[in-house]
């Protein structure tokens, strides 16, 4: 089943642009089971990593390399008091998942119409019946 990791940050005044970043450094398939994510800017240096996995165990599994690429940031981050760190996470599987709208649908392709011969221009067809004419 589909699961999500929720990251909470505070960055320190003047760290936004380059905690910005790093996050934007990262490339596909960095974390086995990631399936995507986004840094959401919440408020003034306040900042919430959303990321979503195949499922529990994959993140479960990625922890340690989490922890390596906080640790490339932690200079950044402030303390967020009442002994929780740097960082405030959750992460569980979904329970529900929400419909978006609905997708519209695809045209159908139709087969292309065969295209009308030229007309003569009307000039062309006087000349053409002078020309017959005078045979």
């Amino acid at each position: 089943m589909t699961a999500f990791n929720v990251v909470r940050f505070k960055v320190k005044a003047g760290s936004e642009q380059q905690f910005i970043d790093a996050h934007r450094g990262f490339k596909a398939g960095f974390f086995k089971g990631f399936l995507g994510g986004s840094l959401i800017k919440t408020g003034d240096q306040t900042f919430c990593m959303v990321g979503e996995w195949r499922n529990f165990k994959s993140i479960v599994a990625a922890r340690p390399l989490m922890v390596g690429v906080l640790d490339s940031v932690r200079g950044m981050l402030e303390d967020l008091g009442g002994d929780m760190g740097v960082t405030d996470p959750v992460s569980g599987e979904v329970v529900v998942k929400l419909p978006g709208p609905a997708k519209p649908k695809a045209k159908k392709k139709t087969a292309a119409k065969p295209k009308a011969k030229a007309k003569a221009k009307p000039k062309a067809k006087k000349k053409a019946k002078k020309a017959a004419k005078k045979r």
